[in-house]
């Protein structure tokens, strides 16, 4: 389906977020296919029964774990990566066996069509259906029983998700997001620094879960650091953003208008004049950001990158504790004192060294967040697993019956026996 209409569907994504093919390869439709290689490469091992051990006192015997299907899955999916999100959670949900009803977002409406058009014509429609809509029908499909859900977005109707879950004793994974912090110091090169972090931040202009958030730099480079992150800009996207193709737009009116209000918050370093027709706003870097700034209350998911001063590690770390735990933390720094730091002393879903974002193409690596920025996890065999009730296996023959230890009546004997076998076993 990707493959033969790859046409189709950058196509799509270029009419809902401006998205170039490139783009569209590098962080849709390229990530789901390696999905799709993952699972059908190590799909025989995965669904292997895992051999487990049986203590000598319950010999003979055999135990294993199997991974059997949970059942009909929902998925809800955004609309910043709308093909990406929506179908590699479905490749696992299949892995592991089991039917699926996708929901894509009413935002991203093209790829949405797009899907809804496209999988009835590939895949089995008694495994996998596709309703379209907005949120009453979300609101709906919520009021069903499910045996898994997957919801990927907001916080807000994350809580909306879990509680209605809830009602039914279902099983769910939440990617949720939250502003994602990078820390960076005067130990690293800030030009090669600076073209990694305008590429992660600027990506899909700005529209992704685990893209840095915020900066937090000392006050010893600040100036330096705002003189590459204006080069690395230019370099990518040239003198003229909007005239990029490879930059993209800001989903909606609502999502362009909330955005642009965060641009009193602090001193723009860039130059690019904003576009309400277009609904496109330049790269931006915003300094001299107050902590307390309207910017630094909520997730900005678009192209608008604050700088906060610290006075060092320890004044970095305690402002990152004292906000949620995030969905990723970006350390740019070659001391190992402060990646250890960082290491032992935060929480976040997951933690990249001299680079951000990147730790999503790694298959083996688990995507997930922790406390408010979700629960669960996916990608690879994490996506199985998610999708998969792990069922334990026990079968012992009737002969020799050598279970007579543990039957009543229970002697002296036995009494004896039964507490030395029991603290062998623990």
């Amino acid at each position: 389906m990707l493959l033969e209409n790859e046409a189709v569907l950058e196509a799509a994504l270029l009419t809902d977020l401006g998205k170039s093919a490139t783009e569209a390869q590098l962080t849709e439709l390229g990530l789901v296919v390696g999905e799709i290689t993952t699972a059908l490469k190590n799909l025989g091992s995965w669904l292997a029964p895992e051999r487990v051990h049986v203590p000598l006192a319950m010999m003979p015997a055999r135990a294993s774990v199997i991974s059997e299907p949970l059942g009909v899955a929902l998925i809800i999916a955004p609309w910043n990566y709308p093909l990406m999100l929506a179908l590699a959670p479905v490749v696992g949900a299949l892995a592991a066996g089991n039917c699926v009803v996708l929901k894509p977002s009413e935002l991203s409406a093209a790829t949405s069509a797009a899907l809804a058009a496209l999988i009835p014509v590939y895949l089995d429609p008694a495994a996998v259906v596709v309703i379209e809509g907005a949120a009453k029908e979300t609101g709906w499909l919520l009021e069903q029983r499910f045996d898994y859900i997957f919801y990927t977005g907001n916080g807000r109707v994350g809580r909306i998700v879990a509680a209605a879950a809830a009602a039914n004793l279902t099983p769910v994974t939440l990617e949720l997001g939250g502003k994602s912090p990078l820390y960076i110091d005067e130990s690293v090169n800030l030009e090669a620094a600076a073209q990694r972090i305008v590429w992660a931040k600027f990506l899909n202009a700005g529209q992704t879960c685990v893209a840095p958030d915020y900066l937090l730099v000392s006050s010893k480079i600040q100036a330096l650091l705002e003189e590459h992150l204006v080069v690395a800009i230019a370099s990518f996207f040239g003198a003229a953003s909007e005239a990029s193709a490879d930059y993209g737009r800001i989903i909606n009116a609502a999502h362009y208008e909330r955005l642009v209000g965060y641009l009193a918050d602090g001193r723009v370093v860039a130059d690019g004049e904003c576009n309400p027709a277009t609904r496109f706003i330049p790269p931006t870097i915003l300094a001299d950001v107050a902590r307390h700034a309207p910017i630094m209350t909520e997730e900005i998911f678009g192209p608008i990158l604050p700088m906060i001063t610290v006075d060092g590690v320890d004044d970095a770390i305690d402002y990152i504790m004292s906000h949620d735990k995030p969905l990723a933390l970006y350390v740019f720094s070659e001391e190992a004192t402060v990646r250890k730091a960082f290491l032992e002393r935060t929480s976040s879903g997951a933690i990249d060294f001299n680079t951000a974002v990147m730790h999503l193409s790694v298959p083996e690596l688990p995507f997930g967040g922790v406390g408010p920025s979700g629960m669960g996890a996916y990608l690879g065999k994490g996506t199985f697993d998610t999708f998969s009730h792990r069922r334990a296996v026990f079968s012992k023959p009737l002969r020799p019956e050598t279970l007579a230890f543990i039957f009543p009546p229970y002697t002296a004997r036995k009494k004896n026996f039964i507490r030395g076998m029991l603290r062998k076993l623990s």
